[in-house]
C-alpha cells in the first residue's frame, strides 16, 4: 500500500507541477532515494518509478508536427466511426479545393499531413477540426450554406481551430496517457491484481477524457471567438465576403431547435457568436460574388 501511495504521489506531482523534465527527474530521484533509504520501496521499484516520472515529464514537451498529425488522424478515425463519409465525389472534391485554397491564406498554411476535408453523412448540424488539418463537416451544416461564401465561412472557421491548435490544447491535458502506459507496464512487475486494475481503469479513463473533450463538451466561447476572428481574416484575404459568416450563423440558428444535439451541444449560441464578430465586420468591403461562383457552388453541392 505504501508503494502504491508513493507511486501515486510522484505521478500526481508530475501532472500538477509546471516544471521541466530535468527538474521533475531530479525531484523524483530525490524522493525515490529517500524511499529506498527508509525501506518504503526497493531499489528496483525506485528505478520503475523514475522511468514513470520521466515519461510524465516528457508529456509536457512540445508536440511535433508529426505527432500532431498522428493524433489528429486518430481523433478523425474515432469521429468517423460514428458518422460515415458521404459518397459524393464532386462535393468532396469541391470542399477540398476550396478548403485548401482558404488554408493558404491562414497563419498555418501547411501541416505535416496537409489539410483534408470530409463530408459526414448526417443531418446533424456540426463540424470538427482535428489536429493537423483533418476537418469534418456534416451534410446538415452544408445545407445551412446558401452560397460559396457561406461554405468558405464554415471551412475558414474550422481552419481557424487548426491554426490556433485548439484541438491540440485539449489533447495536451491528457497526454499523460503515455506515462500511464509505462506505469501500468512497470506496475505489472510489482503491484497486485487489484492495484493493477486501478491503473488500467485510470488509463482507460484518460482515453475517455480525450473523446469527451473533443466530442461532448466542445470549445469554449473564447476559443470559438478566436476561430471566428481567424475565419474573418482568412475570408478577407481570399476575397470572400466575411459577412457570409453571420449569414450562415443566422441560418443555423433558425434551423436548430432548442437543446439540439451536435452543434447546439458543443458550440456557443450562434447569436452570441454574431455579437462577437459584428465589430470585426464594421467597414469591411462587401462585393457581389461573380455569378460563376454561385453556379460552381450549386453544381458541386447538389445532392448534399
Amino acid at each position: 500500500m505504501k508503494r502504491l501511495l508513493l507511486t501515486s504521489l510522484l505521478f500526481a506531482g508530475a501532472i500538477l507541477l509546471p516544471i521541466g523534465c530535468k527538474t521533475m527527474d531530479a525531484l523524483t530521484k530525490v524522493s525515490t532515494t529517500i524511499g529506498v533509504a527508509t525501506g518504503t520501496i526497493s531499489a528496483s521499484e525506485a528505478q520503475s518509478i523514475n522511468r514513470t516520472a520521466s515519461a510524465a515529464g516528457k508529456a509536457f514537451e512540445q508536440i511535433t508536427p508529426q505527432q500532431e498529425y498522428y493524433i489528429g488522424r486518430a481523433v478523425a478515425a474515432s469521429l468517423l466511426a460514428q458518422n460515415k463519409v458521404v459518397d459524393l465525389k464532386e462535393a468532396t472534391q469541391y470542399i477540398n479545393v476550396l478548403g485548401q485554397a482558404l488554408a493558404t491564406y491562414s497563419d498555418k498554411p501547411q501541416t505535416f499531413g496537409g489539410y483534408h476535408f470530409v463530408i459526414m453523412d448526417t443531418d446533424e448540424i456540426n463540424a470538427f477540426a482535428a489536429p493537423g488539418g483533418l476537418i469534418l463537416v456534416s451534410r446538415g451544416l452544408l445545407r445551412c450554406c446558401r452560397t460559396e461564401d457561406a461554405v468558405a465561412a464554415v471551412l475558414a472557421h474550422e481552419i481557424g481551430h487548426v491554426q490556433h491548435e485548439h484541438g491540440l490544447r485539449a489533447i495536451k491535458k491528457s497526454r499523460v496517457t503515455s506515462a500511464l502506459t509505462i506505469l501500468a507496464a512497470e506496475g505489472a512487475k510489482t503491484l497486485g491484481g487489484e492495484q493493477l486494475a486501478q491503473l488500467t481503469t485510470a488509463f482507460e479513463g484518460s482515453i475517455t477524457d480525450i473523446t469527451g473533450t473533443l466530442v461532448n463538451s466542445g470549445y469554449s466561447r473564447q476559443l470559438e471567438s478566436e476561430a471566428d476572428v481567424a475565419a474573418v481574416t482568412i475570408m478577407t484575404r481570399a476575397g470572400y465576403n466575411p459577412a457570409a459568416l453571420t449569414d450562415m450563423l443566422n441560418e443555423m440558428h433558425s434551423r436548430m431547435p432548442a437543446g439540439s444535439k451536435g452543434f447546439g451541444k458543443t458550440h456557443p449560441d450562434p447569436m452570441d457568436r454574431i455579437k462577437d464578430i459584428e465589430p470585426l465586420l464594421a467597414g469591411a468591403a462587401v462585393s457581389t460574388p461573380p455569378p460563376a461562383r454561385q453556379k460552381r457552388y450549386e453544381k458541386a453541392i447538389e445532392g448534399v
